[in-house]
């Protein structure tokens, strides 16, 4: 229904004003419950608890707007981090909250300072609070639920709303995800920029709307801009009202946020301003009473409940939509258009001026709206359009943790990955089937070109192959919307936002996902933070970095990771796998699979190479016990490839290593000094287990605890803390001085020599690196084989 300002139906108004009752009272709980975290809960610590009151004023018309009467039960809303107040204070009307849930912001245990889908007793659809992260995930969302529906079972589609800030635009992620070709066709996604014009420390001084609505409109976004409120328009119809509104509209961001703080009189005498226009303006000034124009001066868009559904009625659901609405930060509060009242604090004398002007009582400030008045009603009936059906789980089948396959010859752990893929589809069409992968345009190079040639590319939109019929062709680009594989552009951001959207759709809707990004390895740390971020909101995914490490050699330095085997194990809800053989790869990734798409789960991050390793060095077991117990092994950590009778040192090496770790074990051997080879394939879990058995368990980490292991019986695997590994990987009786090697930071292996408090060597890369081939680039890094040597030799002398 688009709504004429003009000529408004008795109905209208009267809904207007209710809505504009039900603002009144959200502002005043959202700045209340902040008030009393503040200013009345105990604080024993003394520090500044914190909150964003005049965000919350700024967003609180729209959030209304939007709550009470255009959301539909199957949309979702991704809401800007410093809103969360307003939306506490929304749930809280519903009844979904209580009174003490309302004096518990950022208390222990209490309402999170930002909306979370796994901390907050009423859950969010999105969890926002890092900048950008949470504008951008709706859109990952969209195509989320566009997959399941497609090729899992019907959930129907709804809009993904995001209400962003607009300092947080400044974000580069958002413009990477906004730009993407595919989103283009996302018309569910509808953006909503509270544009009040400051940023933490100042007003913006540049008047950025045009650029704003420029770059949405060049991604192909339509664009709706909600400038003023009816008050304004009302004025720009009378004389002078023209050249109010062009006066308005040109003055600086500065000059206008300081109106805000003016008097009537001191409106009077600045409003006007010099130019040719300022007789008119004053005219126009002077006709008004003072309440009058120092509510004018404050009537933009943003805070205009029927201007505001009139933008949401021209949404056209074709293409993404973002609606840009002026607003004011502080609106209805002192700290109104203040440069400096982003996390500014009301005084409990204005607390008390505003419970006054809203008709409450600062002692009870937690009062709802009688269910037979007007209001009540209103949020009774949004309520009920809001309440959303359950999705039933998709029922369980067992995972395929073996695919029995020979590996030969020689191969990389990349190589690998492609192989295992292929395996699982034909071997297990079941699992397969909800296994996606994503990569950032590089499929062909990390060696996924068979399975996309197998599985075909998801695309809402299928497009024609042109190159089906060129023989020449190798990789072939098949679009439908059964496909399971998708590539978004060169944006690492993107495709971790994505990973994780595709990894809580076992939450959203019962139907788990497996989720698989690949990139290369030196971009990981790129994307680390959105896709932790995406973890902590409950999406399970795997992520392989591959190629990794120097030895990428003839890519130079700028190619060549070093950070990320230990960044990997310290992730929260994580767990960081280093094959370094065929099998360990197919394991190892199996597994990770059984760990999505539940309560109880964790991601996964395979750190794979391009390095060509004899798979016969693995000496996987023939016997079935044997091999089963050296699977349990590779997945819970690690395992001893050598053991010798009378070892005097101990080489512990992990992926791509494992070809110099054990040339150099071969030539020790040939000196007279015999030693264990161990090959560590997840030090993040050898960590935990080493924390396990030491009595430090982290709390609520997926599986803290557990302790099955190959004792527990047929098919029991590691659980993450499972200290076992350590008594048979490393133990007591075989202790003696240890060299780890790795294609990557030392000292990731490092907390290894704890476990039995032996003398330790600890080799690896600790600079850039160099161009060349890998003998020389090893070589200079110190982990060639005469490098491994002779730091055993030192560390057996010790």
């Amino acid at each position: 229904m688009t709504i004429d300002t003009d000529i408004n139906t008795a109905s209208e108004v009267s809904t207007f004003e209710t809505l504009d009752e039900i603002h009144d009272r959200i502002l005043w709980l959202s700045t209340s419950i902040i008030h009393h975290a503040n200013r009345v809960r105990p604080n024993r610590s003394g520090l500044k608890v914190g909150g964003h009151q005049a965000s919350c004023a700024s967003i609180a018309t729209i959030m209304t707007a939007l709550w009470f009467h255009e959301l539909r039960a199957e949309d979702r809303v991704s809401i800007k981090p410093h809103a969360s107040p307003v939306w506490h204070a929304i749930n809280y009307l519903f009844g979904e909250l209580d009174e003490a849930d309302m004096t518990s912001l950022r208390a222990f245990g209490g309402l999170q300072s930002y909306p979370s889908r796994t901390k907050d007793p009423v859950p969010a659809d999105y969890s926002t609070g890092s900048v950008g992260i949470g504008a951008t995930a709706p859109i990952w969302g969209s195509i989320a639920r566009r997959y399941v529906d497609s090729t899992l079972k019907p959930i129907g589609l709804g809009r993904q709303y995001s209400l962003v800030g607009d300092a947080e635009l400044d974000e580069g992620a958002v413009w990477e995800a906004v730009i993407d070709p595919d989103v283009k066709h996302l018309g569910e996604i509808v953006w909503i920029v509270d544009l009040n014009r400051q940023s933490l420390d100042r007003v913006i001084p540049d008047i950025a709307a045009g650029r704003i609505e420029a770059m949405f409109d060049a991604a192909g976004w339509q664009v709706i801009t909600v400038k003023f409120g009816r008050l304004l328009d009302e004025l720009f119809a009378q004389p002078g009202g023209a050249e109010l509104r062009q006066r308005i509209l040109t003055m600086s961001n500065p000059e206008y946020q300081r109106l805000l703080r003016c008097t009537a009189a001191e409106l009077r005498e600045r409003l006007p301003g010099e130019g040719e226009d300022a007789q008119a303006l004053q005219d126009l000034v002077g006709s008004l009473d003072d309440a009058t124009l120092t509510d004018a001066i404050r009537n933009l868009g943003g805070h205009d409940i029927p201007a505001l559904l009139d933008a949401f009625a021209r949404i056209d659901d074709s293409k993404p939509t973002a609606i840009i609405a002026y607003t004011i930060k502080g609106f209805g509060l002192p700290s109104s258009g203040h440069p400096q009242n982003h996390s500014a604090l009301i005084s409990d004398e204005e607390y008390g001026a505003l419970a006054r002007r809203s008709g409450q009582d600062t002692q009870a400030p937690w009062t709802r709206f009688d269910h037979d008045s007007a209001a009540g009603e209103i949020i009774e009936a949004s309520a009920k359009r809001l309440a959303r059906p359950e999705f039933p789980r998709a029922a369980e089948s067992e995972l395929p943790r073996d695919l029995e396959r020979a590996h030969k010859g020689t191969s990389s752990s990349q190589a690998a990955l492609g192989r295992v893929l292929m395996d699982l589809s034909r071997q297990s069409p079941e699992t397969a089937r909800r296994v996606v992968t994503v990569s950032p345009d590089v499929s062909s190079t990390t060696n996924l070109g068979g399975w996309v040639n197998k599985v075909g590319v998801w695309s809402s939109e299928a497009g024609r192959n042109w190159f089906a019929d060129d023989a020449e062709t190798i990789l072939q680009w098949n679009e439908s919307e059964q496909g399971q594989h998708m590539e978004l552009g060169i944006a690492e951001t993107n495709l971790v936002g994505l990973l994780g959207e595709l990894g809580a759709t076992w939450s959203r809707w019962g139907e788990p996902l497996f989720p698989i990004g690949v990139m290369y390895d030196p971009f990981v740390n790129r994307a680390l933070e959105p896709w932790t971020f995406g973890m902590y909101a409950g999406g399970q995914s795997i992520l392989v970095g591959t190629p990794s490490g120097v030895t990428l050699a003839p890519e130079g330095g700028a190619h060549q990771s070093i950070t990320t085997p230990s960044t990997g194990m310290e992730v929260p809800g994580l767990v960081t796998y280093e094959p370094a053989f065929a099998q360990d790869v197919e394991w190892t990734l199996l597994h990770s699979i059984t760990r999505l798409g539940r309560a109880d789960g964790e991601s996964a991050y395979l750190r794979l190479s391009t390095r060509a390793v004899d798979q016969s060095l693995a000496e996987v077991p023939s016997d079935p016990v044997a091999r089963r117990r050296r699977r349990e092994q590779v997945i819970a950590g690690g395992f001893r490839l050598r053991a010798t009778k009378q070892p005097r040192v101990q080489l512990v090496g992990m992926g791509a290593m494992m070809t110099e770790t054990l040339a150099a074990a071969d030539r020790l051997e040939a000196m007279g000094i015999d030693a264990d080879v161990v090959c560590v394939t997840s030090p993040g879990l050898l960590y935990r287990a080493l924390r396990a058995a030491q009595g430090n368990r982290s709390p609520g980490a997926a599986g803290a605890g557990a302790s099955t292991g190959p004792a527990a019986g047929p098919g029991a695997v590691a659980g993450p803390g499972s200290e076992w590994i350590l008594d048979q990987v490393f133990p007591a009786e075989r202790a003696v001085p240890m060299v780890t090697i790795l294609d990557g930071h030392p000292h990731t292996l490092s907390f290894l020599a704890t476990i039995n408090k032996v003398d330790h060597v600890a080799l690896g890369v600790s600079s850039f690196g160099q161009s060349g081939d890998i003998d020389d680039v090893y070589r200079y890094h110190g982990i060639d084989v005469d490098s491994i040597v002779r730091a055993a030799l030192d560390a057996s002398r010790s």
